[in-house]
């Protein structure tokens, strides 16, 4: 090939190339895209509405299954019938029908004591002697002056009566008489102040002895041979109690105040005297409610002629009284102690347990210790 006909080609292959043209595009429509994120969403929102829809149903079921396993599974029992009467325990301190501690009416030494703790004494027994030689003295000083004066108003008598009978023929005159007459008035009364001190004297000579003021027992005795004994209620010399018949004080609730009937048998139990019941007789209330405490304070007597009991001691005092309302007895188990108070579960004509508020009325919880059945005894409000 000549090298004139390869530009000729090449001129030949340009103009074919600039006569060529690019081939026809069809232009990009909206409605596809459109359509495309409409179903996108679409999906979305049942995936939405299928994910909301099964948690809720997951929830509710786990809150009913929850529910379920929280309720807990239970026995359920009728309650007993309780007593047509109710009965109620209170402590009772019990004390001495009378007593009284012995104090010294003069002073001295003790020379002598006859009685020690524990022993039984009648009235008017002789309990110790004090040596009062202070007292001794005095009273002999006393009587002298009694004496003394005594002699002189039997002297100013007699003038009294000479210058009385002077008078009479006016050998004397009236102002000496009125003089022997005054001292005669005043010598009597001087008598009757010296007798007055001797009889006081004598009085508290006589307290060199103590007695006893009534029958009972000596429950303490402060004193003992030589020591020195001072006037009035320093120190206590002897101490007696009368147990013949003994007092039991128990403050009983506001809430029983009626059941409080004069005359009434109560019966009482110590723990010294496990298995046996004593009988008292309610004597007497105070009629009166304690406002710090809110109670009846009730005196119950007991017949302690055996000497058994012992003052001091604490008793379980029975007290019977109609109850307020209905009884039942129920298991311990039963009550359910709540910040709204005492509650027990009731069941009525369904599955459902309701809460009743109660009141205990006694409390037999301790019979467990020995193996016995635990029941409380309730009333219910409603």
């Amino acid at each position: 090939m000549s090298n004139e006909s390869k530009p000729n080609r090449d001129e030949a292959a340009h103009q074919s190339h600039s006569h060529e043209t690019a081939p026809e595009q069809r232009p990009l429509s909206g409605r596809p895209a459109l359509a495309g994120v409409v179903v996108a969403l679409i999906v979305a929102a049942l995936l939405a509405v299928f994910g909301i829809a099964g948690r809720k149903t997951a929830a509710t079921l786990l809150a009913q299954r929850t529910q379920e396993l929280a309720a807990p599974t239970v026995i359920a029992a009728p309650p007993a019938q309780g007593a047509p009467v109710d009965s109620f325990v209170l402590p009772g301190n019990v004390t001495a029908l009378t007593e009284s501690p012995i104090y010294a009416r003069t002073s001295g030494y003790l020379t002598q004591w006859y009685f020690d703790i524990g022993a039984r004494v009648k009235k008017g027994a002789l309990l110790a002697e004090i040596a009062t030689p202070e007292v001794d003295q005095q009273l002999a000083q006393a009587e002298a002056d009694l004496n003394t004066a005594q002699a002189n108003a039997n002297n100013a008598h007699i003038q009294a009566d000479r210058y009385t009978g002077l008078l009479k023929s006016n050998a004397v005159s009236r102002q000496d008489t009125d003089t022997f007459v005054s001292q005669a008035t005043a010598s009597a009364a001087a008598v009757r102040s010296a007798q007055a001190n001797v009889d006081r004297l004598r009085a508290l000579q006589s307290f060199e002895k103590v007695y006893a003021p009534f029958d009972g027992v000596v429950t303490a005795r402060n004193i003992d041979t030589g020591q020195l004994v001072d006037t009035g209620a320093g120190k206590e010399l002897f101490h007696l109690q009368a147990i013949q018949t003994l007092r039991v004080y128990v403050n009983l609730p506001q809430v029983y105040s009626e059941s409080a009937k004069r005359g009434s048998k109560i019966d009482l139990i110590f723990a010294e005297h496990p298995g046996k019941t004593y009988q008292g007789m309610l004597a007497r209330t105070s009629d009166a409610i304690d406002p710090a405490s809110r109670t009846l304070l009730v005196e119950i007597d007991v017949d302690n002629r055996a000497g058994e009991l012992l003052p001091g001691s604490l008793a379980q005092v029975h007290f019977k009284t109609p109850p307020a309302g209905p009884t039942f007895i129920v298991p311990a188990a039963a009550l359910i102690f709540r910040k709204e108070g005492l509650r027990v579960a009731v069941v009525v004509n369904s599955s459902i347990a309701h809460l009743l508020p109660v009141v205990i009325g006694e409390d037999r919880s301790e019979e467990r210790r020995v193996g016995k059945e635990c029941r409380s005894r309730w009333s219910p409000y409603h």
